[in-house]
């Protein structure tokens, strides 16, 4: 596999820079061999990646990352969570099994059918899951051995309108949710990004999605690693749903910028 084909891209920013962005979930490629176990045609499959991609954060992380004082790193997946979703925990312990949407998918966003039900989901697993959670954790290690911390800021979008298979969808969905960890989320990151993100139109915290990624190797354990989830609504910034970016990007950017600098 050549490098523009690997499956996820760690995009380096400066030595001293402690952060990074981790962008998961905005890309729409699925590799042949795991499409071929998909039940959508190609149509259906096209509506419901506009519907669970969170289109266009990989353009957002990069404008937040050259506009930057102190350029952050970026950790970008390549592939559709609709492959594996790396930020679900890999086992018993996904709440989100219960909607069919654990590390590997079998329903879709409107609870329909989107693999066979009797899936082994260990193949995928160790391909494309496994391997990733390697290479985020070096990349926090690197974090770590060069600045003596880590932050963690989790780039995410969400529908403006509640979908089917969301679990807590039914507080306030606010133009930029924050989502946090009660271990990893210090006060003060969570402090500047709320007077950071209030200009973009106002902030609510963990709602309508709560938590952020760590990964597992320093989840709950290291207190340098902080994190923070960014979760914007997607009618501030595009055309929902799937559709092309609008003014709204540069703004989420610049105050995605800030926060970069803040917390550098």
């Amino acid at each position: 596999m050549s490098h523009a084909d690997a499956p996820f891209a760690l995009l380096p920013g400066v030595e001293e820079s402690p952060v990074i962005l981790h962008v998961p979930h905005s890309a729409r490629e699925i590799p042949p061999n795991v499409r071929a176990g998909i039940l959508l045609d190609d149509t259906e499959l096209g509506r419901e990646l506009d519907h669970i991609t969170d289109a266009h954060t990989d353009v957002l992380a990069g404008l937040a990352a050259t506009t930057a004082t102190v350029t952050p790193w970026r950790f970008v997946n390549r592939l559709s969570r609709l492959v594996i979703d790396p930020e679900r925990f890999p086992d018993e312990r996904e709440e989100m099994l219960a909607v069919g949407m654990g590390a590997v998918y079998t329903r879709t966003t409107h609870r329909g059918a989107l693999r066979s039900a009797d899936i082994d989901p260990r193949p995928l697993i160790g391909r494309y899951f496994h391997p990733y959670a390697r290479a985020m954790t070096a990349a926090v290690a690197g974090r770590l051995a060069a600045t003596g911390r880590a932050v963690v800021i989790d780039v995410h979008s969400y529908p403006t309108a509640r979908l089917p298979y969301e679990l807590h969808g039914d507080g306030p969905r606010p133009p930029v949710c924050l989502g946090t960890d009660s271990f990893h989320t210090p006060p003060e990151l969570l402090d500047r990004a709320r007077d950071l993100f209030a200009e973009s139109g106002g902030t609510e915290v963990d709602s309508p999605f709560p938590g952020t990624y760590v990964p597992l190797a320093y989840h709950g354990t290291e207190a340098r690693v902080a994190a923070l989830m960014v979760e914007i609504r997607r009618d501030t910034y595009m055309t929902e749903p799937g559709g092309t970016a609008g003014p709204g990007i540069t703004r989420i950017a610049s105050a995605l910028a800030a926060l970069v600098d803040a917390v550098s």
